[in-house]
């Protein structure tokens, strides 16, 4: 089934609809969900989603710098009500198993706290809290946005042809929020860019349902029927470590003769 059929098929159902009811709040396959699915343990991840690129080979130890003085960081928090992209990416890289992740965020003020209390007498003699027991992070992953729009494109005309003037309302409506981002992948040891990798992901809102059906069963359908952005973006930075996993899988360091740093082959007279 190709995508105008289907998201047809979508604004057929919504028009049939006449009635909704509250319910109760409900724990798990809720449509909070975005493309981070399940839980990580370990190098053992459960419910994962399927199109997630999984390594058979732990590479190496990441810190994830999420750049908060960034423009396209302002629009993520203030415009579309995400605090951070630090969790999302956390989980999606160790359902992966190609990275061990390390703390090196706000819980590190804590680590470093817990080692003040060591040293200061205050914790149990059997604690271990001593030096020496911290792991090095060999890479670091920097994430970004590139891309992100609400509303970008409609089906009216298609969906109309099928489902007559209803249809072409409600279709009429239906935009497409789409989003690009970007992972940068560096070795912490020489500061060499080892990957990086960009990703995209599109959806699609109903946004016409609250005007159509607004003041009736429906209430505030619109916003019931429309997709968050943030959902969009959580697709793409799962696509963009997709493909950074596709690279890292076959990677081949590149080689600059006389050595890296050494003044390279571009030679100034």
């Amino acid at each position: 089934m190709n995508k105008s059929i289907k998201i047809t098929a979508c604004a057929a159902a919504l028009v049939s609809v006449t009635a909704c009811s509250g319910t109760m709040p409900t724990i798990g396959d809720t449509g909070a969900k975005t493309v981070a699915t399940g839980s990580a343990g370990g190098a053992n991840a459960q419910n994962a989603n399927s199109q997630l690129e999984r390594c058979d080979k732990t590479l190496g130890t990441m810190a994830i710098v999420e750049e908060s003085n960034q423009p396209w960081m302002v629009t993520f928090t203030q415009q579309y009500n995400m605090q951070s992209t630090v969790p999302l990416l956390r989980l999606i890289i160790q359902q992966s198993n190609c990275f061990v992740i390390v703390e090196r965020g706000r819980a590190f003020n804590n680590m470093q706290n817990e080692r003040a209390l060591a040293q200061s007498g205050e914790l149990r003699s059997n604690s271990k809290m001593g030096k020496g027991q911290m792991v090095a992070a060999d890479y670091s992953m920097t994430p970004s946005i590139s891309f992100s729009q609400k509303g970008t494109g409609g089906i009216g005309a298609i969906a109309g042809g099928f489902l007559g003037p209803v249809g072409s309302v409600v279709a009429g409506s239906m935009k497409s929020n789409e989003a690009s981002t970007m992972l940068l992948l560096t070795d912490n040891r020489s500061g060499v860019q080892l990957a990086a990798a960009e990703g995209s992901a599109k959806s699609w809102d109903f946004g016409a349902m609250g005007g159509l059906f607004g003041g009736g069963a429906f209430g505030g359908a619109s916003g019931f029927t429309n997709t968050p952005q943030g959902k969009v973006l959580a697709a793409a930075f799962m696509d963009s470590y997709n493909n950074v996993a596709r690279a890292v899988r076959n990677y081949k360091a590149q080689s600059v003769e006389g050595g890296l740093g050494a003044g390279g082959a571009l030679k100034v007279n």
